[in-house]
């Protein structure tokens, strides 16, 4: 049975937990993910609270991390999305992010809607990639790829 989480305490919990096995197993989230044969980024979300785990995943991240049963059920809840505690964001990571949005936003927005035209783009039905790459200029680039499906606006 399908199960949802009201508040986000209890993952926000297996979440530290989660990441102090990974830190002192040494392994990267690659490995976690490969471990539960999804994406890097699925994977991550997940146990960083974000994404419910199917069950043959759940089973594999915490035998991998050492979590117990009770952390495997947690990981298969529908968890409470949302992981910015209200205001700016003031890690410089997550700040960047922002700033993006701030000056991308709209333009994304404007770009979106003259080639879809009136809708979204869904987080849902959504992947992403990161991957860094060599800067013909030197030094390294991230290029990240947010793909979602678009779901249009349907009047009623």
């Amino acid at each position: 049975m399908t199960h949802a989480q009201f508040d986000p305490t209890a993952r926000q919990i297996l979440a530290a937990t989660a990441v102090d096995a990974k830190t002192r197993k040494d392994l990267t989230w690659q490995q976690i993910a490969d471990a539960a044969g999804l994406s890097v980024a699925f994977v991550t979300a997940a146990v960083l609270g974000q994404h419910a785990l199917p069950e043959k995943a759940a089973d594999a991240v915490a035998e991998l991390l050492g979590l117990d049963a009770d952390a495997v059920l947690l990981l298969q809840t529908i968890p409470t999305r949302g992981s910015i505690p209200g205001g700016f964001p003031t890690d410089p990571t997550i700040y960047r992010f922002y700033e993006m949005l701030q000056v991308y936003g709209t333009t994304l927005k404007a770009l979106v809607h003259e080639q879809f035209g009136d809708g979204i783009i869904s987080a849902i039905n959504f992947k992403l990639d990161v991957k860094k790459v060599a800067d013909p200029e030197g030094g390294e680039r991230a290029v990240i790829t947010l793909d979602g499906k678009y779901l249009p606006t349907k009047p009623f």
